[in-house]
């Protein structure tokens, strides 16, 4: 196939993805259907949110030193102090796959996948933890799954912009406006429902017109690329579901939101200001789990080459530069103060999941939150020891207050926070079982998705559970 139909076909991917198109109608299937509480209310909501930063962490201030329920928070994650009985902290994980690798930390870090960097036209991820989730709690939202970012769309290959990846490897399209994703979730359908039906009318005749063209093309094809469009074509059929269950939500209204409540969202916040930037999304995520708009979320709060500077602070540079500090004692106070103030962010959003109640529990109780990093020493991308921490979901079964450290039975000594140490912790895995996978298994079995075993996990993570 050549370039240009390469491209081609890449461009109306991601159109339809981001269109939310359907070609040959389905029947109603049960999926496809909204979700109605059992008059007993028995099965409560279990849901999942992912967030991510960008280009490790100063380990010298992030590591924890003592393992066990005795850790001390280091200095990275002091603004937690309040949560410390709700969250988990790791040292030692890494993925297999990602070992080695640089900007394609975000595209693998909840999928696991190989992925070869050296070729974007070899380009090719899995499925992601979160949308094998969304496949189980879907029926039962408008929304079967919410792609949050610092930037709008996929990014593009070896350096997304989205952490979510469909069943064939395709990114899903991540929203970074709130007042757009408010109005998505919230707002009216533009000209009623009789014009949201048409315009999904419209997609389907041009999505007919794309299988034919797609047909007739596949007569020309070699093997390989034979394989490949019928790839995309899958992904066509997927969007397609989605248009379907879009279309049977159209009768059901939308959540009534307070007007004091919208409010926050009913402009623009710019980027400048990285913090109030982040705290609306955090607060965003908050109001689509409360209203069940969705339950499993994906947050970017940067990508490899695209992190944002914290003005208000007084660091200028963007996150990618200060990763890049050579060693830098001036550089890397820097990063160990932008760590700190993320995590000031995240523990706003902890405060905000834990001062919303869920029928008897915390909305954090029913809440899974999975917060880190595919890389751990930006400096030169090494992805072992990444910094990982599991918050929530005390009432689907976790337990916290603790740090499980995979490093200390393989060090001589005690940690020393030297520069040298951090480097070496971030190398070569110290335990080569100890797999990010194991832990996102872990997840997905508590989410109720019925798998034993996710990308190259081993076995779920027991101490996290009660």
């Amino acid at each position: 196939m050549s370039n240009v139909i390469n491209q081609r076909w890449l461009i109306g991917r991601r159109h339809f993805l981001r269109g939310l198109g359907a070609s040959v109608a389905l029947p109603l299937l049960n999926a496809m259907q909204p979700f109605r509480a059992s008059a007993d209310g028995a099965e409560k909501p279990r849901r999942a949110v992912f967030v991510y930063i960008p280009n490790g962490v100063n380990g010298m201030a992030w590591q924890v030193t003592r393992p066990g329920r005795e850790f001390e928070l280091s200095p990275s994650l002091q603004p937690l102090a309040k949560h410390r009985d709700d969250f988990t902290v790791f040292s030692g994980l890494h993925h297999p796959n990602g070992l080695g690798q640089a900007h394609v930390c975000a595209d693998t870090w909840l999928t696991g996948a190989k992925i070869d960097a050296q070729s974007a036209r070899k380009y090719e991820n899995t499925i992601s933890c979160d949308q094998l989730m969304a496949e189980l709690t879907g029926q039962h939202t408008r929304f079967p799954s919410l792609e949050l970012s610092i930037s709008s769309g996929t990014g593009r290959p070896l350096n997304s912009t989205t952490l979510a990846f469909s069943r064939d490897g395709v990114p899903l399209p991540a929203e970074d406006n709130p007042r757009h994703i408010f109005e998505r979730l919230f707002g009216d359908e533009k000209g009623g429902l009789a014009a949201q039906r048409a315009r999904l009318g419209m997609r389907r005749s041009v999505l007919d017109s794309v299988y034919s063209e797609a047909n007739a093309l596949r007569q020309e094809l070699g093997k390989d690329d034979k394989t490949k469009l019928d790839e995309y074509l899958h992904s066509v059929r997927d969007v397609e579901l989605r248009a379907e269950r879009l279309d049977a939500w159209l009768d059901i209204p939308k959540p009534k939101i307070d007007k004091k409540l919208a409010e926050p969202f009913q402009r623009d916040v710019p980027r400048s200001k990285a913090g109030e930037y982040w705290r609306t999304m955090f607060d965003l995520i908050v109001l689509a789990l409360r209203t069940d708009a969705t339950r499993v979320v994906t947050y970017m709060n940067g990508s490899e080459g695209n992190g944002l500077a914290i003005p208000e602070i007084g660091i200028t540079q963007a996150r990618h530069n200060l990763s890049h500090h050579n060693g830098d004692p001036v550089v890397l106070e820097r990063l160990a103060k932008s760590d700190a103030f993320i995590m000031e962010q995240f523990a706003h959003f902890l405060n905000e999941l834990g001062g919303v109640k869920d029928g008897d529990e915390a909305l954090l109780d029913r809440t899974m939150v999975l917060f880190g990093s595919g890389m751990s020493y930006g400096h030169s991308h090494a992805n072992s020891n990444l910094p990982i921490l599991l918050a929530g979901g005390r009432g689907m079964g976790f337990k916290h207050g603790q740090h499980i450290d995979y490093n200390k039975p393989h060090l001589n000594g005690e940690y020393t926070l030297s520069y040298d140490e951090w480097r070496s912790l971030c190398g070569k895995p110290k335990d080569e079982k100890a797999r990010l996978s194991n832990l996102m298994l872990t997840m997905l079995q508590k989410m109720g998705v019925t798998t034993e075993k996710f990308v190259d996990s081993l076995a779920p993570v027991s101490e996290v559970l009660a």
